[in-house]
């Protein structure tokens, strides 16, 4: 192996944290517009200008995270952007791949330099003593390259998917909403219903607190967590629950293939089209399990979910002052116009080769991210 060297983090870096500029939401409120603006753990806002322009590395500074690295603490980020005073700002000296830092971070053992009980804190001063090894300049290219790779092919599949998803949704829309094939308004032989008129089944997992203890077994126990950007992330940040916990919530809430899964307190309106038998798969009480009747395909009640209309509805009948959420019946009291079999017969044979494409690259994802989180460390530590 080539030679390593042992370094503060201070050594290879530069930190721009001086350019830094917090502003308050309803400054954001005020100064609307196209450039990110950058917290602790991503993209919180978009603004009207940007203080960045280039590739550079944020490390968040605060927040529950930094302890639980449910998430990476350390993101590359290019383009024009705003950055609060929740992130530290690092760049390249010229002894180090910003990239290779990146990824360094993500797997190394910050927890001896985090301060605070109640809000850790990774502030300048420990971030900057932090103590790595590194190798020569051009084998942390060559790693950071590997890693890249993956990452750049996660990121293809998931602007395919944002792409097919568009056309999906632009298509319901069309035939459902503005009724275009069919002169703009909605055919005679269609009908005014509600959305329970096309439901078989609609129902919510159980509360740990109430019925078993999280966090021992082999079931994967979904929570709205789980289901980000209308994905599910079955990994080690899911919580699990044992087969008595499973039976539990199976006997109010069993999952099947073609259920679809929709979140229903707190962050509304994330939705998850099941295209695999789910045999250890649970939820929680914030997500409802959703089956069509058997004479409508789960894509149309999927895209139906999703769609603008039902959205902005779900939002207006949500309610609760400290959490938002929606109830059971008033999902089901959702008022639709409902079309005839072979309509949605036709419409579904358009969107579902989208669909289907969708959900394959979701899975090839689950894979390059389990394959680059497996070589991380192996790559870090030479």
């Amino acid at each position: 192996m080539s030679e390593w060297k042992t370094y503060k983090l201070r050594d290879v870096v530069n930190i721009l944290d001086y350019k830094r500029i917090p502003l308050s939401s309803r400054q954001r409120e005020q100064r609307r517009g196209k450039y990110p603006y950058y917290g602790a753990q991503g993209i919180i806002d978009y603004i009207d200008d940007y203080i960045f322009d280039g590739t550079y590395l944020l490390v968040a500074e605060d927040g529950e995270n930094l302890r639980s690295k449910k998430q990476h603490i350390a993101q590359l980020v290019s383009g024009k952007y705003w950055v609060n005073n929740h992130a530290h700002i690092l760049e390249s000296n010229g002894l180090c791949d910003i990239r290779y830092i990146c990824y360094l971070l993500n797997v190394f053992d910050i927890s001896g330099y985090i301060t605070g009980s109640a809000q850790p804190k990774l502030n300048q001063a420990n971030l900057l003593a932090i103590e790595i090894s590194l190798p020569p300049l051009a084998e942390q290219k060559r790693i950071a390259d590997i890693l890249s790779a993956i990452d750049d092919k996660i990121e293809l599949n998931r602007r395919i998917n944002a792409n097919l998803e568009q056309q999906a949704q632009a298509l319901y829309k069309s035939w459902f909403v503005d009724f275009e094939p069919f002169g703009g308004k909605m055919p005679e032989d269609w009908r005014e219903g509600i959305l329970n008129d096309i439901l078989g089944k609609i129902a919510t997992g159980l509360n740990p607190r109430k019925n078993f203890v999280l966090g021992k077994g082999n079931n994967y126990y979904v929570t709205i967590k789980n289901m980000g950007d209308n994905n599910i992330y079955l990994d080690d940040k899911c919580d699990k629950v044992d087969d008595e916990a499973l039976q539990k919530i199976n006997n109010r809430s069993r999952l099947q293939k073609g259920d679809i899964l929709f979140s229903g307190i707190g962050t509304i309106g994330r939705t998850y089209l099941i295209d695999e038998e789910p045999n250890n798969w649970n939820t929680s009480e914030s997500v409802f399990n959703l089956r069509p009747i058997k004479e409508i395909p789960s894509e149309f009640l999927y895209l139906l979910l999703l769609s603008d209309w039902f959205q902005q509805y779900v939002n207006v009948h949500a309610q609760g002052a400290v959490q938002q959420g929606i109830r059971m019946g008033d999902i089901k009291s959702c008022p639709m116009s409902i079309p005839t079999s072979v309509t949605i017969t036709n419409f579904t044979k358009l969107v579902k080769p989208m669909i289907s494409e969708v959900k394959n690259n979701q899975r090839k994802n689950l894979r390059l991210a389990q394959l680059r989180d497996t070589l991380l460390p192996k790559l870090m530590s030479g």
